[in-house]
Parts: C-alpha cells; structure tokens; sequence
C-alpha cells in the first residue's frame, strides 16, 4: 500500500496513535512489532489483524485477562546460545523461566477461551515447546533466581562443606573476639566484621602486635585496624576454596543446561515470536478500548459508509475535558465518490477531513476504529493527502507550489482504488486563478474514478458537484441566530461561508457591508442567502424534531410503566384470588374437622347432656374463632400526646399499621412490627393507645404476612447495592443496619457495600460492626477491577 507525503503520519495524527500502542506494550517483544506497524490492503492479512485484536477487546470486555508480567525478550540470550561452549548465567536461565511460564499461561488461557477466539487460539499453534521444559528450569533454578543446591551432588557437597567450614569460622572469631575483649585490646562496643569477604575483628592500634594476624584495613581515625587472626586465616583460605570450586560447579551445571535447550532454540524462537505478537495485540486491544474502537463491516471494495465515527485523539481530548464530541456520519461509494465540503472557518470541516483520513489509515494498520458497528469500511491500495504547510527551503517552494506539486503527484499516481484527501483545495493564490486550477485537477481526478474529500471555500467547486453524478456538496452545520458552528456535517448540499454575517456579527459598518455585496454581485449574495434562510429552516426543523422525539420517547414510557403496573396489578390479583381460596378451603376443612370431632365425642359419650352441652360451647368456639380470622376488622386509632420513647407504642401517620419502639438514634426510631423491624424517622410517627397498639400487633402478623407494609413494592424498589461514600460512621451504621435487615427478609445470596477506599476507618467500622451477624457467612474484597478493596462483598447464610 503506498501513502503521500513522507511526513504522511505526523500530518494525520497517526505517529500518536502509534506511541499510544507502543506505551500499553509490556515489553521490547511487542514494541518491536509496533515500530513494524504499517498499512496494508492485503484483505486477508487485514482482517485476521483486526479480528485478533477483536476478539482479544471482546474478551477484556467480558472481565477476562491474560497473564500480564514476565514478558521478557531474550534475543540476547538465545543469541548467546547459539555459539556453542557458551551458557546462560542464573539470571540469564531465570528470565526465561518466567517469560516461558507466562508463554504456558498465556496457551491455557487462549485454549480455555477458543470457542470465543478462535483466530487467537490459533495463534498459539506455533508454540512447540518441549512439555516438560519448565521443569527442566525447575531442576536446577529456585524460585528466587539462584542455582539449587541440590541441582548437583557435587555442587551439594561443596555447599554443605562451606556451610560446616563457615560455622567453624564463627566460632573461632567469637573465642578470638571475646578474648581480645577481655585482654582490652578490642573496643568495648567491637564486633566482628567483614572486610574484602572477609571476617575480622577490631583492635586498638596500640595492640596490633600482640595479636597473630593480617591486617585487612584500618578506621577513618586511625585509631582501630582490622585484623582477621591467624587461626581464623586457613579456615578463611580454604572456604576460598570451596567458593572457587562451587563457581566451577555452576558453570559446569550451566553449560549442561545450556547444551540441553541448544537444540530448541528455533522452538524457543517461535515461542517469544508468539509472546511478543501477543503482547502487540494485547496493545492494540487496550487501546481500542480507551478509545471506543471496534471491529466494522470490511469491505473488498473501495467504500466509505460510516456511522457515529469519531477522531480517536479528539475524543480523548474532549473526554479529559469533560467536553461532548459531535461524530461523523460520512457516505462514499461507486456513485458518490468524491465529496466538496464548505461552510464557515473554524466550522469542523478539517476535523472531518482528518477524521476520515486516520480511521481509515488505522483500519488498514490493523487497529479497530471508533465507529459504530454497522459502519462498512473498504480497503484503498493508495491514500494521498495535502494538508497543511509543506513549503520547502532547500527546494524553494512557496507553500502554493508545495501544494500544486502534491497534485501533480496526485494525477500521476491515482487510480480506482485511490483515496485522496486536500485540505482548503486551490488556497495560497489567487482565488480567480487558484479556483480554475482547483477545479481542473478535481476533473481529472473525477475521470480516474478516484475517491476523495476536499475542504473549500470556491463556489465553482460547489457548482461544480451540482453539475456531477459522483460528486456530491457537503456543508458544516451552522446556527445561523447565534452565528455558532454545530459541528454536523450534512451530505447533500453546499455550505456558506458566512463571511457577511460575521462581519455584521463582529461590528463592521453596514456601508462596508453593502459595498462587499455589491462587489460580490447579487446573484451571489442571493445564493448565499438561499443557504442561509435553508440553515435557519433545518436548525429549526431539527429542535422541533428532537422536541417531538423527545415527547414520543416520554409518552413510549408512560404506556411502558402502564403497562408493566397494569400486569403487576393482574398477577397480584390473581394471586391474591388464588392465596384466599386457598385460605377458605383451609377454613372449611377444619370446620369439618371440629364438626367431625363434636359428632364423634357426642357418640362416644352416649349424649349426655352435660358433656353434649361442653362440645357444643367448643363447636361455637371454634366457630367464633374462625370468623374472627376471616372477618378483617378495621381498628379504630386514638393518637396519643407527648414525647415518642422507648417501649411505646406508635404507627406511621396516615396509615392503620402499628409498632412498638425498640430503640432511638438520632432522629429516627427503630419501629418493631410483628417480625419486621424498620428506622423511620420521629417526625413520620404518631403515638397510639397502648391495648389499641396491643390489639393491632396481635392482628399485624398473620401467618407472616404484614398488613399496611407494601411488600412487593419494597422487594421491587430493593437494591443489592449499598452506597456509603461520603456518609459518617453513625449515618452508615444505621443505612447497613437497614440493608442487612431487607437482605435477609427478601432472601438475598450475596450484596455489595460501596464505602470507597480512602483511608479504610469507613470500611473497618461496617466490617467491624457486621462481624458477628449470626446471618453472615463471609465478608470480602470485590474483584480489583470491580473496585477492591473499596467495596465489601457479603454472602449470607442460606
């Protein structure tokens, strides 16, 4: 695929994009294939670059990872292996340990998620790897990157020998050192030392002769040497010795090892080809996530039709901003090829351009774009752009030859599969002259059945697209009342420039106004006023468009919530129907039962008349009792006067439940209602006559069912997420006390408690207060990606 100019990437931004992937790399592996990045319009190859990259975002989507530490590049060390006699150092030998660990994980992962990714899966095919080459690390390398000692007999002997010679030394420096102590030729607060790798001992220089020994070195003063004592200094030679020997050993197991991976260094090869591949995607993945980039419809075909697309680097400047972006809806095919878009400066028009330029460009890199995803995108062989200043000193080109030159190589070099993008076409000269030259490059490029968008501000362009079937005008969106660009590209027709009223706008006389449109000529002044009065009539066919929307979408919501209610209601009728008579039928069956019974006693008895006249009162009894049971009768409520405390007994005003209070906090009353027990605040309550309080409890609690307390509605308006960020310990203690409670009434498996992270006190408390919760089975962090350790997840006993 060929591109112009040279500076092609830093005119379209791209040489940012491509530093965005290189910094989400995690090693020199994946930066490697960032730097080789370039675009393709090879369909086949595209495609399985983006598809990667895809299904890498899809799965990071869904909350999966891969394993993201030790992605290490060892060229150097497989260089190094590759000479034979050489071996790989400990540290040399651990990194690829790690980085072939993570290789291993990286297969598992991908093999688990194949259905999903397949093409990814794929990838891990060119990993051959001996099955068993971790552990051949494992044998000889320790988890903190050091020879074993058991990696060798040789090399466990000579280290079991170090360590028997090293405490025989320790002990002859401790008598040493004790001695000269005693004898006052050590400091008091002297203690053994090392110095040159060896142990030595302090001793007043004054004493140093009467000490046997060598002198390694002396203190800053002068004043005290150190000396490593005669007896001490063999025990010192031969651990020397064994230092030597156990360093012989090493490279001896080393060169072995080394020798062992040699004949696969070209799976080894492979193997890091694949990690570091990874890695690129994995990039690319991360970025298309930061910037809303997806995978769109590819198309063989040259062929724009994109939908919602967006400029990745402006997006991401606005969203740091906390600023709206305005996307583009953009059309190219085989019958509207080229598009001429004007309108005002500083409208959006180079965006535009630019927007279509990069995405496109990124696309054939193989980076997923941010357009939505029905958007269709084809594949272009040539991309040439003219924008900006490209004069040139050592040509000695004024920044209108630089362009025409661009557009000399624009007309030798285009063709059908070519897609050209000019900035503000024909500006830099003359505007008579420079319009003529516009417009007869654009005629050829026409004839070579290129594609393309142009920024203009020359009418004979805009006329120009009137005139031909695969040219179409574009314009800028404009208010025209509060001379403000919209920045909405509107495919269709031409733009103005506006020039008149900005002028107007900004306080030029009216005679220098009107002697401007006597200049322009009124046909031209009435064109431009065409346009204008068109603006003005979209602007407000567009605000009474969105108004209408708006109402539909609001009255689409009403007849939702109709609807849902409409059906609720239904449901709870008909479970209420079907629960009542499920009631009467219990009723009359221990109706018959009792009826059964009295007749069975009478026979038994043989009708006396005392006992007869006992079952019978029972019969009435029972009788009496189920009435009361099915009859509901509405209680009557005295308020009482006086200050709400502890133990009284109280209702919600308006309402026929009542309670009796358990306990104060605050302004609010925890309220016990048969099982259920509430916080409602004290301004909510009115006290109520004790026996009446009585009476209502007693009736309240039927079979667990709680009358004037709206159940299903409180089960619908329960949520499972608790939010305390900003709450005192107090307030939070009394929401938590709440939501535990509703937890367990509705039956709830797990919860969330949001408290934040901050400095952990808010945490610490609800943990603290909730830990011996007889209903609590376990209290943990939430996922990292979820929020942590900001966020305690609790699972109830079920």
């Amino acid at each position: 695929m060929r591109v112009f100019p040279d500076t092609f990437e830093a005119k379209t931004g791209f040489d940012k994009i491509r530093e965005m992937v290189a910094a989400k790399c995690l090693s020199g592996l994946g930066t490697r294939h960032v730097e080789k990045m370039k675009p393709s319009d090879d369909l086949k190859y595209l495609k399985r670059l983006l598809i990667q990259t895809e299904e890498l975002r899809r799965l990071f989507a869904a909350g999966n990872r891969l394993p993201d530490a030790n992605y290490i590049d060892p060229a150097e060390q497989l260089a190094k292996m590759k000479v034979s006699g050489t071996y790989l150092e400990e540290e040399e030998a651990y990194d690829l340990k790690r980085s072939l660990s993570t290789i291993i994980q990286l297969q598992s992962v991908l093999s688990k998620h194949a259905e999903e990714c397949p093409t990814l899966h794929g990838l891990s095919d060119m990993v051959d790897l001996p099955a068993d080459i971790i552990k051949w690390f494992e044998a000889i390398i320790d988890d903190t990157g050091k020879l074993r000692a058991n990696a060798s007999k040789e090399l466990m002997q000579i280290r079991a020998s170090m360590v028997s010679e090293h405490s025989s030394l320790r002990r002859v420096m401790d008598h040493i050192s004790k001695d000269a102590q005693k004898q006052g030729w050590s400091p008091d607060d002297g203690s053994i030392a090392v110095r040159g790798g060896r142990l030595v001992i302090p001793v007043l220089a004054e004493h140093k002769r009467k000490l046997k020994g060598f002198i390694h070195d002396e203190s800053a003063t002068g004043q005290t040497v150190f000396m490593e004592p005669a007896e001490a200094l063999e025990i010192n030679n031969r651990i020397r010795e064994l230092e030597l020997e156990e360093r012989r050993e090493i490279i001896r197991i080393l060169r072995n090892f080394t020798d062992q991976l040699r004949p696969h260094i070209p799976a080894l090869e492979k193997a890091y080809h694949f990690l570091g591949a990874i890695d690129f995607i994995r990039a690319k993945a991360l970025l298309a996530i930061e910037i809303n980039g997806l995978l769109p419809v590819i198309d063989e075909k040259p062929v724009i039709v994109w939908h919602k697309a967006v400029h990745p680097l402006l997006y991401l400047l606005h969203k740091k901003a906390q600023k709206p972006i305005v996307p583009l809806d953009i059309e190219l095919d085989a019958e509207k090829r080229i598009l001429i878009i004007s309108g005002p400066n500083a409208g959006g028009k180079s965006v535009c351009l630019k927007t279509v330029v990069l995405l496109q460009y990124m696309l054939q890199c193989g980076l997923l774009v941010p357009v939505r995803d029905d958007s269709v995108m084809g594949v272009f062989n040539k991309i040439f752009i003219d924008m900006g200043d490209e004069q040139s000193l050592e040509n000695d080109l004024s920044t209108y030859s630089s362009h025409l030159t661009s557009m000399r190589f624009f007309l030798e070099n285009a063709g059908g599969k070519t897609l050209f993008l000019i900035d503000e076409f024909g500006a830099g000269t003359e505007p008579q002259f420079g319009g003529a030259i516009a417009e007869g490059v654009l005629e050829q490029l026409y004839k070579k059945q290129s594609f393309g968008v142009i920024t203009t501000h020359y009418g004979n362009l805009k006329s120009m697209a009137e005139k031909n079937a695969g040219i179409i005008n574009g314009a800028m969106r404009y208010d025209v009342n509060q001379l403000k660009p919209l920045y909405e590209l509107e495919v269709g027709r031409p733009g103005s420039s506006f020039a008149l009223e900005m002028a107007a706008n900004i306080g030029l006389s009216n005679a220098v106004i009107e002697r401007a449109k006597s200049l322009v000529g009124h046909s031209q002044v009435k064109f431009e006023t065409l346009i204008n009065e068109l603006e003005a009539a979209k602007n407000d066919f567009q605000t009474r468009y969105e108004s209408v929307n708006r109402k539909n979408t609001e009255l689409e919501k009403i007849l939702k919530d109709y609807q849902d209610l409409k059906a609720h209601l239904d449901a709870e009728k008909s479970k209420i129907i079907k629960e009542a008579k499920q009631e009467a039928k219990r009723i009359v069956l221990d109706a018959n039962k009792a009826v059964e019974n009295t007749i069975r006693e009478i026979k038994e008895n043989k009708a006396e008349k005392e006992k007869t006249k006992e079952v019978r009162q029972k019969l009435t009894d029972i009788q009496v009792s189920l009435t009361e049971e099915v009859e509901e009768k509405k209680p009557v409520w005295t308020t009482v006067t006086g200050e709400i405390k502890v133990g009284d007994k109280v209702r919600m005003a308006g309402q026929e439940s009542a309670g009796e209070v358990v306990s104060i906090r605050g302004k609010k009353a925890e309220v016990l209602m048969g099982e259920l027990k509430s916080h409602i605040a004290l301004n909510r309550l009115e006290k109520v006559k004790s026996s009446q309080g009585k009476k209502s409890l007693k009736r309240e609690s039927v079979g667990g069912v709680f009358k004037g307390i709206d159940m299903n509605q409180r089960r619908a308006d329960f949520s499972p997420n608790l939010d305390l960020r900003g709450k005192r310990a107090d307030e939070a203690i009394q929401l938590v006390d709440d939501f535990i409670d509703s937890s367990v009434l509705f039956s709830m498996h797990e919860v969330r408690i949001v408290h934040g992270k901050g400095d952990g006190i808010l945490r610490e408390v609800i943990r603290r207060y909730l830990s011996g919760n007889k209903f609590i089975e376990r209290m943990a962090d939430e996922h990292v990606e979820r929020g942590g350790s900001g966020v305690t997840v609790i699972s109830f006993r079920q």
